[in-house]
């Protein structure tokens, strides 16, 4: 087990909002924090348009395969954090929950995807304010 603090990023379909916020926190923390994330009902693939947003921002997230949630996954966190995945994210004591409501990418156009993706880039940098504060 690392002394990383360890963050996962759970929504329905892990294909948009789990995704950018994953790509978002993979590039800010820098190998400081680890980096999950996973869908309660996974697609086939990661949504092309929320691939597309996040090459705007100069990040790759196009070879992103959904994973299945998995409680594994909840156990080995720090902070867990839910975007509309309601009920089916199991809860275990001594691990932070976070929900964010944020609108679902899927079936949008980028000019819809675009302020879903800043407002996740907002969160997340908060986020790794809080897991790693200034020296």
């Amino acid at each position: 087990m690392s002394d990383l603090p360890s963050v996962l990023f759970v929504c329905v379909h892990n294909a948009g909002r789990s995704q950018m916020a994953a790509g978002f926190l993979t590039h800010l923390a820098a190998g400081r924090v680890q980096v999950r994330s996973a869908g309660s009902m996974p697609a086939d693939q990661v949504n092309p348009v929320a691939v597309a947003a996040m090459a705007e921002v100069g990040i790759d997230i196009a070879a992103e395969i959904p994973k299945v949630l998995t409680i594994d996954a909840v156990e080995a966190s720090t902070v867990v954090v839910t975007m509309g995945c309601g009920d089916t994210c199991p809860v275990f004591p001594g691990i932070r929950y976070e929900d964010w409501k944020l609108d679902d990418p899927a079936g949008q156009g980028l000019d819809a995807v675009r302020p879903i993706r800043d407002a996740i880039r907002a969160r997340v940098e908060k986020l790794l304010g809080e897991l790693l504060p200034a020296a």
